[in-house]
């Protein structure tokens, strides 16, 4: 028997054609399922007149925008790889990528014409707008109706969608997605979340990165709902959105969450469509499940990362009260295990680091066999480099990542453990925890700390409050006081730029 992937895209547009597929969340502009797989089949025309063929590479340079969608598609179309570009990253850093990915064409928005027509100055390649086919409105959806490409048989591991990782070191991997990857992530996260075609989730987090395009995107349309898409995070516009689209179920980061409760708008907004409240991408300050349990509303999280997925488990949220961060039990069609260091399960309660195997785990990294051999192992178990626990009732907790574990004093300290402690201080808006090379203790546990506005606090006060409830060897021995926490260019706390500035400025206690 041959082994193929089913176009669920179509078969999707086939069995709900007049609902709603997407809105645009900022002119409120409508796209059912029928009309935006027209858009997709007369994109994927036009595409085929640039010459764009199965496995060419297609770059996108976008801000959220619903043309995500019209261009995935199309290169589903026409079996070619999509590779959504991270406009936040530098002039070099972008070509360093297309360098890498060597693109035919690119798809740009309007916003960053200017940078495309630098990036193209040293690429070969074509650049397109992403209005490419503007001419097919609303009104003259029956045109686009005559124009039927022929859809390219899509073999499973056929790459699909190409994303860079962002990472602190090294040189940014791409990730590639295959269509088997894409399809388990979004059967089994809707089969599992129990996602329907009532389901509306707004989409805030980049589009470029795994979350916002694989989270809820993928999975919502997967299971025939609606996908709202939002440029730019604003915690107002959020509240209003959220009851105007009648959403059920959001993603939001922690940092996102943080600014929304701190709206004057948040204490008297009710949210009478929503079931679930979700967080990724880092882990969630107490504060935040506080004052989302205190107006009785369903918040939990989850974790993924862009290799697998990104989702891997699901906890209701009446459980993930009592369950305080954890992220649940693994998904319908994907298995987790805890690994020590010879690759053997470890005892509940015991950290390992974090397996997963499913057909939604990556399916290389591009052009990098020897990296990818690294963490893909040949029996299909991908090595997160996480390290996570399963308490005595099969519920599990992310620790945090392996590299950052920190050794001191030959102990083993956690710095997600001594983050949260942290970040439920009054006075304390963001942490992070590093391992300073330290003559003495090998390393010394050092924390960068971001204070609320108009609050203040010392280095001294902030160890003896640490000391009253954790170990004694898990306290920081320096404390960095700082505006912000320097960030990746996908958002992510850069430890390793911490630890440099530490070093710097000789900050001992």
């Amino acid at each position: 028997m041959v082994e193929y992937i089913v176009n669920w895209w179509e078969k999707r547009c086939l069995l709900t054609p007049d609902h709603i597929a997407v809105v645009d969340g900022e002119t409120g502009e409508r796209l059912t399922y029928s009309e935006l797989n027209a858009m997709v089949k007369r994109l994927a025309a036009k595409l085929g007149t640039h010459g764009i063929c199965r496995g060419d590479r297609i770059a996108l340079l976008a801000p959220n925008h619903v043309a995500y969608f019209e261009w995935l598609f199309a290169c589903r179309h026409l079996g070619a790889v999509l590779v959504p570009l991270n406009w936040r990253l530098a002039l070099p850093e972008l070509a360093s990528i297309l360098a890498d990915c060597t693109p035919k064409v690119i798809g740009v928005h309007s916003r960053f014409a200017l940078l495309a027509e630098e990036l193209r100055a040293s690429h070969a390649m074509e650049v397109l707008p992403l209005d490419l086919a503007e001419d097919l409105s609303l009104a003259c959806m029956a045109a686009a109706q005559d124009t039927q490409p022929g859809s390219a048989e899509a073999d499973p591991e056929d790459p699909f969608v190409m994303i860079y990782t962002g990472g602190t070191t090294g040189k940014p991997k791409g990730v590639v997605l295959s269509h088997r990857s894409i399809f388990w992530n979004a059967a089994n996260t809707a089969v599992t979340w129990n996602l329907t075609a009532k389901d509306v989730t707004p989409t805030y987090m980049p589009m470029f990165h795994t979350g916002g395009l694989n989270a809820l995107s993928l999975p919502v349309l997967h299971a025939g709902g609606t996908v709202v898409v939002v440029g730019q995070f604003d915690a107002e516009h959020t509240l209003e959105l959220l009851n105007r689209e009648k959403c059920t179920i959001a993603l939001l980061v922690p940092t996102m969450y943080h600014m929304l409760i701190q709206s004057p708008a948040f204490a008297d907004a009710v949210f009478p469509t929503m079931h679930t409240f979700l967080s990724g991408g880092a882990p969630c300050p107490l504060p935040v499940y506080q004052a989302f349990e205190a107006k009785g509303l369903s918040f939990k999280e989850g974790y993924g990362l862009t290799e697998a997925g990104p989702n891997n488990f699901y906890i209701d949220p009446q459980d993930a009260v009592h369950k305080r961060g954890s992220v649940g039990r693994p998904m319908l069609y994907n298995d987790v295990l805890l690994a020590d260091d010879e690759g053997c399960e470890v005892a509940t309660g015991e950290v390992g680091e974090v397996w997963l195997r499913g057909g939604h785990v990556f399916h290389s990294y591009w052009n990098r066999p020897e990296a990818t051999a690294e963490v893909l192992r040949p029996d299909g178990w991908l090595k997160t480099g996480d390290l996570g626990k399963r308490d005595t009732e099969g519920y599990y907790y992310i620790i945090g990542r392996k590299k950052d574990m920190i050794i001191s004093g030959g102990e083993n300290v956690y710095p997600l453990e001594v983050e949260h402690h942290l970040r439920q201080h009054p006075a304390i808006s963001d942490a992070a925890v590093v391992g300073v090379p330290d003559e003495k203790w090998g390393e010394a546990v050092s924390a960068a700390v971001v204070l609320e506005e108009g609050c203040s606090l010392t280095q001294d006060e902030l160890i003896a409050y640490c000391s009253a409830a954790i170990g004694r060897y898990k306290v920081p021995k320096r404390v960095l006081f700082m505006g912000d926490l320097p960030k990746t260019a996908v958002g992510k706390i850069d430890k390793s730029r911490i630890i440099a500035t530490m070093l710097q400025c000789g900050n001992e206690a």
